[in-house]
């Protein structure tokens, strides 16, 4: 289902210090899909992205799938991402730190994409909430680096817990408003982001995709919001209503529509039982075989899960995390895999919400 928020802007937000620069740490939580684009580098000049949070560069890659464009800077403080960045954008600034970047001094920006630390607000962890103690609401710089910059478009991602995790925000803050008596939190996560960005001017779309519609051989579901400046951006630009057949979009992308059948060519001798028709629709649709799940470990010749095979199950380019010329531990490039969002996850949702180009 595609929804949409249009509400009246108001003031900015104000913006919560946090003096421990919170780093981010999720293991595990993201195997995923495709991605057709292979380079930093877009296919419509001109358009210019900011990267927050950009982790190894996931959601990028699939906003230049859809819309094209450069990404011109990255915001990124984990060690271990950040050499990812530099290995494949070499040329592109890596401002760190969220909460001590000065927005009116970085390069101005068309497109900003982001997916905010979601373990605060996941299924999987201790649902603390959004709030300016956590980790998860740093989202609060994200919507103030918003407030300054005022892209034309803005495109967020994270876990589907953001529907349901608490939030502190400036709406329904006072325990005399809506909901006076509550055990809980009035607003969740979700709604904390699209107020503040309607108190910023920004009309919103989100959806939910798994990343098997996208093709891949697993679930995986999140949440995308796209939200546009009201002021400067005509939403005619997306090329169609929101949620045009995506039914459709969902159901050709799943079933690898397009993607040529190889005469039936099997990629890989591995045995995958009952997973084996993922498996080898995933392999059409990458022209790659799937490489072994686990691999012997040098130590005590135990097999472990491979990062190769999540790199290969997220669709990312070969080598793009797994590169030892990147100089990564393996337990920094399952965490750094783990982290990731699925670039063609991403291009499915942009296109679910209406996206097709930016001209």
């Amino acid at each position: 289902m595609v929804l949409a928020s249009k509400v009246a802007p108001s003031e900015p937000l104000p913006v919560h210090p946090r003096a421990d620069h919170p780093q981010r740490h999720v293991v595990g939580d993201c195997v995923a899909a495709r991605v057709c684009v292979v380079s930093g580098r877009g296919v419509v000049s001109g358009t210019k992205i900011g990267s927050l949070f950009s982790g190894v560069g996931g959601l990028d890659l699939g906003v230049q799938q859809v819309i094209g464009g450069d990404v011109v800077w990255h915001v990124e403080f984990d060690a271990a991402p950040s050499k990812v960045l530099a290995h494949h954008w070499p040329d592109v600034p890596n401002y760190g730190d969220i909460t001590a970047v000065d927005w009116s001094q970085v390069e101005p920006i068309d497109i900003l994409t982001g997916g905010f630390p979601c373990q605060d607000v996941s299924l999987a962890g201790a649902r603390a909430g959004m709030n300016n103690t956590t980790r998860s609401g740093l989202w609060a710089h994200y919507a103030h680096a918003i407030s300054v910059l005022k892209p034309k478009l803005v495109v967020i991602e994270n876990v589907r817990g953001l529907l349901s995790a608490e939030a502190v925000g400036s709406m329904e803050s006072d325990p005399w408003g809506l909901g006076d008596g509550q055990p809980r939190s009035v607003i969740n996560a979700l709604g904390a982001v699209l107020g503040d960005l309607a108190r910023l001017g920004y009309d919103t779309r989100r959806c939910g995709v798994l990343a098997s519609e996208a093709g891949a051989p697993h679930p995986r579901s999140r949440v995308f919001i796209i939200g546009w400046n009201a002021t400067v951006t005509n939403p005619s630009r997306f090329g169609g209503d929101e949620g045009d057949n995506a039914a459709g979009l969902r159901a050709s992308q799943a079933n690898g529509a397009g993607v040529p059948d190889e005469c039936g060519t099997r990629f890989s001798d591995l045995e995958w039982a009952e997973y084996a028709p993922a498996i080898e629709r995933w392999e059409r649709i990458l022209g790659r075989a799937a490489p072994p799940p686990t691999v012997a470990s040098a130590e005590d010749g135990y097999h472990r899960f491979s990062p190769v095979f999540d790199e290969w199950a997220m669709g990312l380019p070969e080598g793009h995390v797994t590169n030892p010329a990147i100089g990564l531990t393996r337990n920094q490039q399952l965490t750094a895999l783990g982290n990731g969002v699925v670039p063609a996850q991403c291009a499915l949702a942009l296109r679910m919400l209406g996206v097709r180009s930016w001209q």
